[in-house]
């Protein structure tokens, strides 16, 4: 395989949005340094929530305003609402804004009450505010969360996804992920709905977003992978889940570990453009800013390079 990847790396903000402790400020910004140094041109940084309903993120400003921002490294910020996007304008016009923004959906009507607080219909009004509000000032991402399956109706339609991808792609979103929000995605539904996807909008950037709860989570990338995809999310450690202060699902909620997808797909011949020696640093440093070791395989074991590499 001598395909091109990208992976976005979400530390910053899928996975701190599960922590009860708050994380300095500037070891925030040391991270995500730490990820554009070791070759990531995607990384999810912060989001735009509410501070009373997503604490870990009332420095959203600051740490855009601290980062180093640099050509071909994308820094992205998450927006649930309208608001979130007139905050993340306000950091542009300031010099110091993302590259990128995450705009929100459900695909079912449960968790968006639960996530969102709002109803399908009106998120989806709410997003299409946000898309003109947002311009052309920012790449924008849409986001289909519990793609797969819902922790409160159960199974979801795959129809209903396909239908949410396209109203992202009649807004104009330049990319859409796929979130497998509690995991429970299987390789034969990962494959069937990318196919279905790529054959309705090809060209479109379909983004994997896989969370490990079941530890279905490597599996899936590689059936992503199979079906086409070259666009995936993940996370150093394995981190992440829903807020700390909305709960829902239960057992290991932390997205696909960075480390290990990184280390398999280089061992299939897939080019990440990832350095794995300061990957492993800034592994090892996002266990030091949560004080606790983590969750990822490959950090234990050491990187299983390709035979390219070698």
């Amino acid at each position: 395989m001598t395909d091109a990847v990208t992976i976005c790396e979400c530390f910053a903000r899928d996975g701190l949005q599960h922590e009860p402790t708050f994380v300095p400020t500037e070891t925030k910004i040391a991270l995500l340094e730490a990820f554009a140094d070791a070759g990531f041109r995607r990384i999810e940084a912060t989001g735009y929530s509410h501070p009373r309903w997503v604490p870990a993120f009332a420095d959203a400003s600051h740490v855009l305003a601290g980062v180093t921002h640099r050509p071909g490294v994308a820094f992205k910020a998450t927006c649930p609402n309208p608001r979130a996007v007139e905050r993340a304008l306000a950091d542009l016009e300031r010099g110091a804004g993302a590259e990128e923004l995450s705009l929100l959906v459900s695909a079912s009507e449960s968790h968006t009450r639960k996530n969102l607080r709002t109803t399908r219909e009106h998120q989806w009004e709410r997003v299409t505010e946000m898309v003109a509000l947002a311009g052309d000032r920012f790449r924008l991402i849409g986001v289909v969360s519990v793609a797969f399956g819902c922790p409160f109706e159960g199974p979801v339609d795959p129809g209903r996804v396909a239908e949410d991808v396209a109203r992202f792609v009649d807004l104009g979103a330049d990319a859409v992920t796929l979130g497998d929000t509690t995991g429970v995605a299987t390789p034969a539904a990962v494959t069937g709905l990318f196919a279905r996807l790529d054959r309705a909008h090809p060209g479109l950037p379909i983004v994997a977003h896989f969370h490990n709860t079941r530890g279905t989570a490597i599996a899936n990338a590689v059936a992503a992978l199979d079906a086409g995809c070259r666009h995936f999310d993940s996370a150093l450690g394995g981190v992440g889940g829903h807020p700390s202060r909305i709960g829902y699902g239960a057992g290991l909620t932390g997205n696909v570990c960075t480390e290990d997808l990184v280390s398999l797909f280089d061992a299939m011949g897939a080019d990440t453009g990832i350095d794995l020696d300061a990957l492993a640093a800034a592994s090892r440093a996002c266990e030091e800013a949560l004080g606790r070791p983590l969750h990822s395989m490959v950090a234990r074991a050491g990187f299983a390079r390709s035979a390219a590499a070698a």
